[in-house]
Formats: structure tokens, C-alpha cells, sequence
């Protein structure tokens, strides 16, 4: 369904294409973004389901053939309160999960989770594909809390929902009655008490040059009082600094003592990443140059199923994708030698059409000058001297 938030003049419209090139015509197609500087939403709703209790697998391929510099490549999760005809950024969502760029900076997956009606972002980088071909991008999450971000059915990025998302309170807090002992020297190095700085230590930075002499045309009335330019002084030592001894009374860094977090639960850690209900998915996206080919979506409880669905339908046709896609290129990089070869031809012959029209030119006899003449002409033409 297509969200009618933003307007027709703002809302990008969706097109089926295996775009222009791919491994199997039929199998290639997908939904593509075909307006550039657009909001794309669309969604669809689904049986509704749990995964309190079983995996959650969610799989798609994207294929930026456009060379993408700016714009969104990823699905949403909802719930099924989500109205979709009203569908629009800040509609709240369970899962956000696929590939964003914005210029040489954004180039990541983003793998974000609702908690508590705030969306919680991955603290781990986990970058995308920035390339034209078609990509699969799968996430698992598991029932312990257990995640896995796959790109191309290979691991790009694993761990537990509790480490590497902020969703909880941390497991320990400093404790707030601890302070540091009034006494504790935490000075590992203290300065020499025996050490004093020489009596010869003090010398200026910069010395008259005893080697310059006042010039013979140096005119003190004129000139002023003659002194000798500023040299570096060689006996300049800088500041002194008394020697460091090891601090007899050195206690150690001191480290402020932790103690359990009482905001912590333990058992909200358990239900993390679990949701009563999925039952719509949707694109809701913003993309400033077009033509992005999203495909093969698929909702699952089963991670080998989704492993094999990938194999079937996207790892059969990627030989076949870049291998007409460099045949294009090949052919595009031969038209491209042929235009810029009859380029040059054709200012070639212009050249010589050139020196013809320049060989054509008659030759006026010598002009001998006239006080007559405000010009150079034929001599019959200008009247007698």
C-alpha cells in the first residue's frame, strides 16, 4: 500500500524492472525507485506472529545500479497499529534493518531496534556494499538474545542484543558514597628534594653578536644609537627543572569502587528484541538519486531456510549480473573510442578545409606606399604621388 503522508509531489513511485542489467530477466525483477530527490513509502501487511519464543529472520537484496551517493536501502518492521496509508518517517517501527549511504561518510548498515518507545541504534560499524550489483542482506535474531548481520550469506557482524545496544542500564554504577582518600598519592613521579639548580643555570636566550661591528656609514645623529644585532645565546639551557624520583608514597591510580546498578533487571535483558506482534513491513525511504531495486523480501523463523531462499535466488543470477554488466561497459568504453576517433578526424578534415580556403586566396600586387593612401592597396589603385 502506498502511504499518501507526503503528497504526490513529494512521494516517489515504485516500478517492477530487473533494471539495465541483471542474471534472468524474470527472476531480476524488483521494486525501483524512479524519482530522484523523492520519499518512497510503502508497505504491506502479513499474518501477525511473535518471536518471543523462536528466530526472527529478515532478508532482502538491494541493488544500487545507480551508483548511489545519497539515499536509504533498508526495510522496516511494524506492528500491526501502523496506519499505512499515513505511513511516514516517525511512525513508530519494531526493526529497521539494511544498508544506508549518504556521500564518502555514511556507508553502513543500520540495525535498529524499539525499546521502550525510543529507537536504539547498533554501537558496532557494520558497512555496506557501495558497489552497482545486487546484494543480500539478512539479519537473525535469536530467542537468547543473539544476533547476526549476514551480507551476501556470509558473517559480517555477531553478539547479544544486551552488549552492543544500549538498551538497559549498565550492570554496575560507581558508588556514589566512595570518594578518594584525602592522602592517597597518586603521583607516580615526584621531583629530587636533594637535586638544586646550578648557579651558572640563568643565562639570557638572546646575546649581543660580539662578531658584528658598527657600520663606517653608521650616522648616530641620523641613524641613532648603532647596536649590535641579537644572535642565539649557545649557553642558553631554557627552564630548569628539578630531577624526578620514583614517589616513595605512590599509592597507584586510584579507581572509584562499582557496585550493582539497582535500575538494572536482569530480567528485561531476557525479553530483549522480543515483540508480541509483527505483522507489516515496509520501505520508507528518502533517496536524492533514483534507481535502487529492492527484491526477494522474505519473513522467517528458520535461518537455513532463508540461507537456501538466498542461494536459489539471488546466488544463481550474480554470475550472470556482472557479467553483462561488464559487457555493457566493454561496449560502452568502444563506443566512447569511436566517437572521440571520428572527433578527431572531423577536425582534421576541418583543418585542411582551412589551408584550401586559405589557397584560394588571390594575391593584390605590392602596394607602394602614397602620402594618398590611408591604407595598403593595389599601387594602380592610389593616385600619383
Amino acid at each position: 500500500m502506498q502511504s499518501e503522508n507526503k503528497g504526490a509531489d513529494q512521494t516517489g513511485k515504485f516500478v517492477r524492472t530487473a533494471g539495465k542489467f541483471y542474471g534472468d530477466a524474470e527472476k531480476d525483477k524488483g521494486l525501483q525507485t524512479s524519482q530522484d530527490a523523492r520519499f518512497y513509502a510503502l508497505s504491506r501487511d502479513f499474518k501477525s506472529f511473535s518471536n518471543k519464543d523462536k528466530p526472527l529472520v529478515l532478508q532482502f537484496t538491494v541493488k544500487h545500479e545507480q551508483s548511489i551517493d545519497c539515499g536509504g536501502g533498508y526495510v522496516k518492521l511494524f506492528d500491526c497499529s501502523l496506519d499505512q496509508k499515513d505511513m511516514h518517517g516517525d511512525s513508530p517501527y519494531q526493526v529497521m534493518f539494511g544498508p544506508d549511504i549518504c556521500g564518502p561518510g555514511t556507508k553502513k548498515v543500520h540495525v535498529i531496534f524499539s525499546y521502550k518507545g525510543k529507537n536504539h541504534l547498533i554501537k558496532k560499524d557494520i558497512r555496506c556494499k557501495d558497489d552497482v550489483f545486487t546484494h543480500l542482506y539478512t539479519l537473525i535474531l535469536n530467542p537468547d538474545g543473539k544476533y547476526e548481520v549476514l551480507i551476501d550469506n556470509e558473517k559480517a557482524e555477531s553478539g547479544s542484543l544486551e552488549d552492543d545496544w544500549d538498551f538497559l542500564p549498565p550492570k554496575e554504577i560507581k558508588d556514589p558514597e566512595a570518594k578518594k582518600p584525602e592522602d592517597w598519592d597518586d603521583r607516580e613521579k615526584i621531583d629530587d628534594p636533594e637535586d638544586s639548580k646550578p648557579e651558572d643555570w640563568d643565562q639570557p636566550e638572546h646575546i649581543p653578536d660580539p662578531e658584528a661591528t658598527k657600520p663606517e656609514d653608521w650616522d648616530d645623529d641620523m641613524d641613532g644609537e648603532w647596536e649590535p644585532p641579537m644572535i642565539d645565546n649557545p649557553d642558553f639551557k631554557g627552564e630548569w627543572t628539578p630531577r624526578q624520583i620514583d614517589n616513595p608514597d605512590y599509592k597507584g591510580k586510584w579507581i572509584h569502587p562499582m557496585i550493582p546498578n539497582p535500575e538494572y533487571n536482569a530480567d528485561e535483558a531476557k525479553d530483549l528484541g522480543k515483540f508480541d506482534e509483527i505483522c507489516k513491513i515496509g520501505f520508507d525511504l528518502w533517496q536524492v538519486k533514483s534507481g535502487t531495486i529492492f527484491d526477494n523480501v522474505l519473513i522467517s523463523d528458520d535461518p537455513a531456510a532463508a540461507k537456501k531462499a538466498g542461494e536459489d535466488l539471488w546466488a544463481v543470477t550474480k554470475e550472470g549480473e556482472k557479467k553483462m554488466k561488464d559487457e555493457q561497459d566493454e561496449e560502452e568504453k568502444k563506443k566512447a573510442e569511436e566517437e572521440a576517433k571520428n572527433a578527431e578526424e572531423e577536425d582534421e578534415d576541418e583543418d585542411l578545409d582551412d589551408i584550401d580556403d586559405e589557397d584560394d586566396v588571390v594575391s593584390l600586387p605590392k602596394c607602394t606606399y602614397s602620402k594618398h593612401c590611408s591604407h595598403c592597396v593595389s599601387k594602380q589603385l592610389c593616385p600619383p604621388s
